[in-house]
């Protein structure tokens, strides 16, 4: 058996430590800002986190923009020429057209290198969301599964990862073209917190809408306690946009409707996704019931 890479992309959040611990590489994203073009890094190495949420605070935007081919090109092929696979989770192709592009390049490869195995997967996922399935994925790879074996494993069980969060101001989400201009004037003023999920087909969509930050974070811990799986290999990640005293707060209420100890990271919201949100969301990521709901109902 051939060994293979676990390649994701900038949507997967993860910090270098786990990144590290798991054998992950990403690809970058990449957003403009000022003028400016930056790699959309997962090591805030352009902007601290808090640098970048305060630009967003003073109403200053960060406009994302897709992995490109070459990116693609370059860590595909250093793998193969290093004798190894490829194996890539993308972001939601719901989200993100990136995941297209993979496909693209990963056909051009095999036409030059016909005995590689380059595989794509659209994760559905994005956020910790797809950080849980690519650590998933490197324990599948440390128990001996091949390629083959770990990529039907994520196929079968992507949609068992939740993403549950709520965003503190809807006008983020206004400015990317996520709400109309009225549900964010009308939301702000009746301090209306969508709690936003990621459906069956990897599309964000408010699921339900309460009042109040503290009723948001009370009814997504109902949620995750009504879907949370005991599977072995669970784990609860929670991520925030610079808003770190109410992302504890937060996992205290979850742990509490939970009913027992279970092990949580805290990390923040990372640049792609963040620029979208904007400071101040908080999600929750885990792995419970199969996610069957869609935006049409």
């Amino acid at each position: 058996m051939r060994d293979y890479v676990i390649i994701t992309d900038t949507g997967c959040d993860l910090e270098g430590g786990f990144r590290e611990q798991f054998g992950i590489e990403y690809v970058p994203m990449h957003y403009s800002f000022e003028g400016k073009d930056y790699e959309a890094d997962l090591d805030w190495k352009n902007f601290t986190a808090k640098e970048f949420y305060n630009h967003m605070r003073d109403g200053k935007r960060f406009i994302t923009a897709q992995v490109n081919a070459n990116s693609y090109r370059t860590a595909f092929e250093k793998a193969i020429l290093e004798g190894k696979d490829v194996l890539y989770l993308g972001t939601s192709s719901a989200l993100s057209a990136s995941v297209k592009s993979s496909c693209v390049v990963r056909d051009e490869l095999l036409k030059k290198y016909p005995e590689a195995k380059i595989v794509c997967l659209d994760m559905l996922r994005a956020c910790y969301a797809l950080g849980l399935l690519a650590i998933r994925a490197s324990e599948l790879r440390a128990e001996g599964k091949t390629i083959e074996e770990t990529a039907q494993w994520l196929e079968e069980n992507k949609l068992t990862v939740h993403m549950e969060g709520t965003v503190d101001k809807l006008i983020y989400l206004k400015q990317a073209g996520r709400v109309s201009a009225a549900s964010a004037f009308f939301g702000g003023l009746l301090n209306i917190k969508p709690i936003i999920i990621a459906d069956a087909l990897g599309r964000n969509f408010a699921a339900e809408k309460v009042k109040g930050r503290l009723n948001a974070f009370q009814r997504i811990a109902d949620r995750v306690a009504e879907s949370f799986e005991d599977v072995p290999y669970q784990r609860v990640f929670i991520s925030h946009a610079d808003c770190l005293k109410e992302a504890e707060e937060f996992k205290n209420v979850i742990l509490s409707k939970l009913g027992r100890d279970v092990e949580v990271h805290i990390g923040y919201v990372g640049p792609c996704v963040g620029s979208s949100v904007g400071p101040g969301m908080l999600g929750v990521y885990y792995y419970g019931k199969k996610v069957t709901t869609n935006q049409e109902g």
